[in-house]
């Protein structure tokens, strides 16, 4: 039994092994494809590239920087919007109403949530959001466009509020009983429970779920494409239309007829794909930081 055991044992650390091994051919091979097909660009314009302001196919001039702010800007403003609410139903799934018809009616709607397809939320947008996004524009005086980075940070909140808020329930059930049950005995009420115990235990897993929201919010093409404008230009203000580095790929891909403008398609890819490594890097290390704090 002991021999078959440690037989086993190793067999599934050599499997480990070399899952972990294809996991990384694959991103190598993802990175070094689209570095190979950004050369191109890249001699053509350095770093330029990045920091340049005018996309021009017409002649031949191409910089990412409008729609590099455009994907931060509509990211991290969707992740702002989304923290409240994904958090709220965390709790409320995960500690207020465990069971019961309301838990099961909830859980079930944030499941639907994450299982619609965006082109659904981009029509959704489109054909509700933008209008009162337009009118809430001419009420404060600004240009009505209607569509624009506020419109889309929007539809991308709602988006991404049922990854953070699933991983955060789970996240809230795994504190231990005892710890709750103890801070009750102090005297402690369910508001002092949850600042002082559930949340300082659990915040590692609530900062990985909105890490995974944010990952989320970063790549999403087809909504986004819909109801940002497809702007080149600058934003203005998060009024403004523009464009994702997600959208203009989707936009543009198939226009393009020459060698320099795939290429430089290809790098804004490169650079999303860059953009998306680091900022789970940095989470995962603020992530490892938050939980040896709370150990």
């Amino acid at each position: 039994m002991k021999k078959d055991s440690l037989k086993s044992e190793k067999i599934f650390q050599k499997t480990i092994c070399f899952s972990g091994v294809i996991i990384l051919l694959l991103l190598l091979g993802i990175f070094f494809t689209l570095l190979f097909s950004s050369l191109p660009s890249i001699k053509a314009f350095g770093l330029k590239f990045i920091t340049g302001r005018k996309w021009d196919p017409v002649t031949g001039n191409f910089a990412a920087f409008p729609f590099l702010v455009g994907t931060l800007l509509t990211s991290f403003l969707a992740l702002a919007i989304s923290i409240p609410f994904s958090l709220s139903l965390a709790l409320l799934l995960g500690e207020y109403s465990k069971g019961g018809v309301v838990s099961s009616f909830l859980t079930g709607m944030v499941e639907l949530l994450a299982g619609i397809p965006s082109v659904i939320y981009g029509f959704w947008g489109l054909f509700i959001l933008v209008p009162v996004i337009r009118f809430i524009e001419l009420k404060l005086g600004l240009i009505p466009y209607g569509v624009g980075i506020f419109t889309a940070s929007l539809i991308l909140s709602v988006m991404i509020i049922p990854y953070s808020a699933s991983l955060g329930k789970e996240v809230v059930n795994l504190v231990p009983r005892d710890l709750k049950e103890a801070a009750y005995s102090l005297g402690g009420t369910k508001f002092e429970v949850i600042k002082r115990v559930i949340l300082p235990y659990a915040r590692s897993g609530i900062f990985a779920g909105i890490l995974l929201s944010l990952g989320r919010a970063l790549g999403e093409t087809m909504a986004v494409t819909m109801v940002i404008g497809n702007s080149h230009f600058l934003p203005g203000s998060i009024f403004s239309p523009s464009n994702t580095m997600a959208s203009v790929i989707a936009n543009e891909f198939t226009e393009a007829v020459d060698t320099l403008y795939l290429s430089s398609l290809i790098e804004i890819g490169l650079l999303l794909f860059l953009i998306t490594t680091i900022v789970n890097i940095a989470g995962r290390y603020i992530i490892n930081k938050v939980s040896v704090e709370v150990r």
